[in-house]
């Protein structure tokens, strides 16, 4: 995963968690469930990274093997 990949990621989970608190606080559902989606999508797009790494990883693995 590039680090441009993580940097978004990662700035996703936390407006995504920063959003929830604030719907949390001011009793505000939709927010709160604005908040936790955007945390849910940072999290399968890392999850998606994370198995196209590894499927890379293992096709390189494989073509040195040759």
């Amino acid at each position: 995963m590039s680090t441009d990949e993580k940097f978004e990621n990662s700035k996703d989970k936390l407006g995504g968690q920063a959003k929830e608190g604030l719907g949390k606080l001011t009793g505000d559902k939709e927010t709160q469930a604005e908040g936790q989606a955007q945390q849910g999508k940072a999290d399968a797009k890392d999850k998606l990274q994370d198995a196209r790494d590894t499927v890379k990883g293992a096709l390189n693995g494989l073509d040195k093997k040759d």
